[in-house]
């Protein structure tokens, strides 16, 4: 009998002790939101590198804290925080802040919360980020780049002892009235290569830049603006250079090739303005239209480039060339038993060409292509009423090669499209039906156009990657009948400065660390 009590009693004393620890824990559960003895910590503290050197910051807080301000604290290299190079106070409502640090460090960084009410600082959350290698260098000036030399200019009386180039192993030691002034020239450069120049102080680097030397005069022809144009390209053999000087060309109209060639301008800032349309034949293999302006005004059905003769036709290349108001595609080709290669357009701004809706912007019809690349291009209003790409599936009883087991490939990356095949909707931006083809679009923006990319059952879907959409809904849209859509894309406004006057820069961060269209815009 006095053993049950005792056991009753055991357990009426184990049931309260339950019920007061269940009460104790939901008061600290309440207390957590109205009795606090610190401040919450910050939460999803993100660290960016902008720029090489620069670390912008970022977190949020609680919805119902009042934090007073933020402590930020960076510790070079490191993550004991022994070494404290940087403390900053911080709002709120300054977030995201960016801070500049030095170069090729690993910065721990932690940030607290101090209390506005008086209770102690919350505990440190705690990031960390590596800067870049520092860039005191300015921008080049183009007009400062030589085939065998070229001036560099740095932030005057900074600390810096030498210069080294490569390719070639070009060491410039740096003097004292060069430190001064923040500006040494650089010899010994061979044209037309592609360079990296590095300024250190000592083993530190201090500024990386790329450039490409200038055009080297001896290697080629030099063409003046007064020059007759075609007299020149008669005279030339094949494979020649023709270096045309800064200006105003006098030759107008068509302009027949007929032998392989390079023709380019001298001085990429002050490009030669041609008025001109190119009509090539059998003889070129290959044609490189390099730092031209192409000016199509006033030409009758004015395409860029006409692919006229039957052969077997080589690599065509538009590099670094403003090209504009021209009526027609940008190349047309509809001639039987004929192939090229290639056709690329690479750092080009090409604007308001294939304005009439008398053909497509890039245009094989007959004549077979196996590759076409556009890439770090920008193309604002063309083809507005007109197919982006087309190419078609002429089969050999009508001269052409689709269904011969030869493939066409199509690779668009990082370009800007802005008010392109628009006005007649559905307009495609990939017309594509020779009989084995394969598309790429990538790392590009699509701006202001009904368009869809296709929707033909002979355009194989293309693989996309990373593709931002803005006004331009019909690329994801599934709805759409035989659409193939870009399911991973991406809907944002870019913000550009002023599309209406061609100033497409990006204003977008997301966008810019993204690289997303014509890197020009993205600087």
């Amino acid at each position: 009998m006095k053993t049950k009590y005792i056991f009753r009693g055991l357990i009426t004393l184990l049931l309260l002790a339950i019920s007061f620890s269940s009460c104790e824990s939901y008061n600290e559960e309440l207390l957590d939101g109205i009795g606090n003895t610190r401040e919450f910590s910050p939460i999803g503290l993100k660290a960016t590198i902008r720029n090489s050197t620069t670390v912008e910051l970022t977190w949020t807080a609680k919805s119902d804290e009042n934090a007073d301000h933020y402590v930020v604290e960076f510790s070079p290299d490191d993550p004991e925080f022994k070494t404290i190079f940087k403390t900053l106070n911080v709002s709120l409502s300054q977030l995201p802040i960016q801070v500049p640090l030095e170069g090729e460090t690993t910065y721990s960084i932690r940030v607290k919360a101090v209390s506005a009410a008086g209770i102690a600082d919350s505990n440190w959350s705690v990031t960390t980020a590596t800067t870049l290698s520092e860039q005191i260098f300015s921008p080049i000036r183009p007009e400062e780049i030589e085939a065998n030399y070229l001036t560099l200019r740095w932030t005057p009386n900074s600390n810096v002892t030498q210069i080294l180039v490569q390719p070639g192993n070009i060491t410039h030691t740096i003097t004292a009235d060069e430190k001064t002034a923040g500006v040494a020239i650089v010899n010994g450069l061979t044209g037309e290569t592609d360079y990296t120049a590095t300024l250190k102080n000592g083993t530190k680097t201090r500024g990386i830049l790329n450039f490409t030397s200038g055009v080297d005069l001896t290697r080629g022809i030099v063409v003046n603006p007064g020059d007759d144009l075609n007299a020149k390209i008669a005279q030339a053999t094949a494979g020649s250079r023709l270096l045309l000087m800064p200006g105003l060309y006098q030759t107008t109209g068509e302009i027949i090739l007929n032998k392989t060639l390079i023709i380019r301008g001298v001085r990429p800032e002050n490009k030669p303005k041609l008025n001109v349309k190119f009509t090539i034949n059998a003889g070129l293999v290959n044609l490189s239209l390099v730092d031209l302006e192409l000016d199509g005004t006033g030409l009758t059905n004015g395409a860029v480039i006409t692919v006229s003769g039957a052969s077997n036709y080589g690599d065509i290349l538009i590099s670094k060339s403003t090209i504009h108001d021209y009526t027609r595609a940008l190349i047309a080709a509809s001639v039987s038993n004929s192939k090229v290669n290639s056709f690329t357009v690479d750092n080009s701004i090409v604007r308001s060409v294939n304005t009439n809706a008398g053909a497509d912007f890039i245009d094989f019809r007959n004549t077979y292509v196996a590759s076409i690349v556009l890439k770090n291009s920008t193309f604002d209003t063309c083809s507005t009423s007109r197919d982006f790409v087309r190419v078609d599936a002429v089969l050999p009883a009508s001269g052409g090669f689709s269904g011969t087991g030869l493939k066409t490939t199509t690779l668009i990356q990082n370009c800007t499209l802005y008010n392109v095949s628009n006005l007649a909707a559905p307009k495609r931006i990939l017309y594509v039906r020779f009989l084995d083809n394969s598309s790429t679009v990538m790392n590009t923006l699509i701006v202001s156009t009904s368009a869809i990319y296709t929707n033909q059952p002979a355009t194989e879907t293309p693989i996309f990657s990373k593709n931002y959409y803005y006004q331009a809904a019909s690329f994801m849209d599934a709805s759409i009948a035989s659409n193939k859509p870009d399911a991973s894309g991406i809907t944002a406004n870019p913000q550009f400065v002023n599309a209406a006057t061609g100033n497409f820069k990006v204003q977008n961060q997301t966008m810019i660390d993204n690289n997303i269209g014509d890197p020009r815009w993205l600087k």
